[in-house]
C-alpha cells in the first residue's frame, strides 16, 4: 500500500479492510474497535468483511502533567499494563500511578455503560478477534487490550491498524497471531499526522456506529455459524 495520508477514519477503515480480505465472510470472525477513534475504522472493516462489530474499552494512563505520554493502560476485565521504562525514567510513584488508574477506571466504566448499555459483552471464546485502532504509537493501549482479551479465550487475536510506528508493529508480532499495519512510515512521529481529518470521535458517534453495525450484521448461532441456510451474505451497509 502506498504510504499516503488518510482522508479520515472512514477512508482509513476502507483501506485497511483491503489488507484484511482473507478474513472476509468467515463465521468465526469478530471485529472489536478500541474507542473512540478505533470504532469508525473498525466499522468500515466489519462492513467490508461482513463480520459483527463490537467495542473493547481501553484507557491510556497518561503521565501527570504530560497526559499525552503513556505510562501504561487499563482495559475491561481489570487488566493494567504499565510501561516500566517510562515510570522508572520519570520517577513516577506507585501512589501517582494508582491515582491515575482510579480516575481512568471511572471513565472506562462510564464508556462501557454509554456504548453497550445493558447488552452483555460479545462472545469471544473460540473466535478469531480482530482488534482495531486508528493507529499505534507506543502500543501501550493495544497491549492492554490484548492482555484483557486473552482472558476471554479467543482462538486467535489479530491486531489491525491503518498506520503505526514500524517498531511497534514488529514488537506486537510476538504477542498475537497476526499483525496488519497498513502504513508504517519511516518517519512516523504521531498517528494524527497521517490523517487529513483527525478530529475527535464523540461518544454519540461510537454509539450510532455500533447500532448501525448491529442492525446490518449477519445473524449467527452461538457456535458462530450463520443461522439459516448457506445463502450469500447481504451487501455491506454504507
Amino acid at each position: 500500500m502506498a504510504q499516503r495520508r488518510f482522508q479520515d477514519r472512514t477512508d482509513a477503515g476502507r483501506r485497511l479492510a483491503v489488507e484484511l480480505a482473507e478474513y472476509a465472510n468467515r463465521p468465526d470472525v469478530l471485529v472489536l474497535g478500541l474507542p473512540r477513534g478505533g470504532v469508525p475504522v473498525a466499522y468500515e472493516v466489519a462492513q467490508a468483511l461482513r463480520a459483527p462489530l463490537d467495542v473493547f474499552v481501553v484507557r491510556k494512563l497518561g503521565v501527570p502533567g504530560h497526559e499525552e505520554l503513556a505510562m501504561g493502560a487499563i482495559a475491561s476485565g481489570g487488566v493494567r499494563v504499565v510501561n516500566q521504562d517510562v515510570v522508572e525514567e520519570l520517577g513516577i510513584s506507585d501512589e501517582a500511578l494508582d491515582e491515575v488508574t482510579r480516575a481512568e477506571l471511572r471513565e472506562l466504566e462510564r464508556r462501557e455503560r454509554t456504548y453497550r448499555g445493558d447488552r452483555p459483552p460479545p462472545a469471544v471464546r473460540g473466535r478469531t478477534v480482530i482488534l482495531i485502532d486508528d493507529g499505534l504509537a507506543t502500543g501501550s493501549t493495544m497491549r492492554a487490550a490484548i492482555a484483557a482479551l486473552r482472558r476471554l479465550a479467543p482462538a486467535r487475536i489479530v491486531v489491525a491498524v491503518p498506520t503505526a510506528a514500524a517498531e511497534t508493529c514488529e514488537a506486537l508480532r510476538g504477542e498475537v497471531d497476526d499483525v496488519v499495519c497498513a502504513v508504517t512510515p519511516a518517519r512516523f512521529y504521531a498517528v494524527g499526522l497521517w490523517y487529513d481529518d483527525f478530529s475527535q470521535t464523540s461518544d454519540e458517534a461510537v454509539h450510532e456506529l455500533l447500532e448501525q453495525a448491529r442492525s446490518t450484521a449477519p445473524s449467527r448461532s452461538p457456535s458462530g455459524a450463520r443461522d439459516g441456510d448457506d445463502a450469500a451474505p447481504a451487501a455491506p451497509h454504507r
